[in-house]
């Protein structure tokens, strides 16, 4: 079962994921290394957000695991990054890349602006969080990845935070769960 519509650009602020099927957006360190190894994005998914994103607002831990601006979709895209961080002063230097020390919705305002009316792609589990906590964002796009990580850095993390109740866009009920069903893959269906 697929429900899932295609991307379109006009200007949303989009919390964006590849998620594994217990919540973990990264490894403990934010590995993503996790992401290469047997799992196939949709044909045409990468696509899709390259031709409809026109800025992408990142944190500072994560920009400093991975600070390559032409990393963002395997270098086919190469718009405006913004990173959020307390610290600017300190941030290595990037083309592209401009770090921010202000309020999140203010990061949200400029990142805006340098897209051209695309969508702003989020790309940060704290910054998110913030913007659901404060209804900054239009969607979240999550894909799941057929693999249990069992630690990491969770896509939510708010202990003590209230529930946010999403509606799944393109289902007919849009307040219905979503099923999957997965089986282990034993060594012996890995090499088969």
């Amino acid at each position: 079962m697929n429900d899932w519509e295609p991307q379109t650009a006009n200007g949303k602020v989009l919390w964006h994921f590849t998620m594994s099927l217990d919540g973990f957006v990264a490894g403990p360190n934010h590995e993503m290394d996790w992401m290469s190894t047997g799992i196939s994005p949709q044909p045409g998914l990468i696509e899709q957000y390259v031709e409809t994103t026109g800025a992408v607002l990142g944190g500072r831990r994560g920009w400093d695991q991975f600070p390559d601006p032409s990393a963002v979709y395997g270098g086919a895209w190469a718009g405006p990054i913004f990173v959020l961080t307390h610290h600017p002063e300190d941030a290595e230097p990037a083309e592209r890349v401009t770090f921010l020390d202000c309020d999140v919705a203010e990061a949200v305002r400029i990142a805006r602006d340098a897209a051209g009316g695309k969508n702003v792609e989020v790309l940060s589990p704290t910054i998110g969080a913030q913007l659901l906590e404060r209804g900054l964002l239009d969607e979240i796009d999550l894909h799941i990845a057929p693999v249990l990580l069992g630690e990491g850095i969770r896509l939510l993390d708010l202990p003590g935070g209230r529930p946010h109740y999403l509606h799944r866009v393109g289902a007919d009920d849009p307040t219905a769960e979503l099923s999957v069903r997965y089986r282990p893959v034993t060594r012996t269906r890995q090499g088969s």
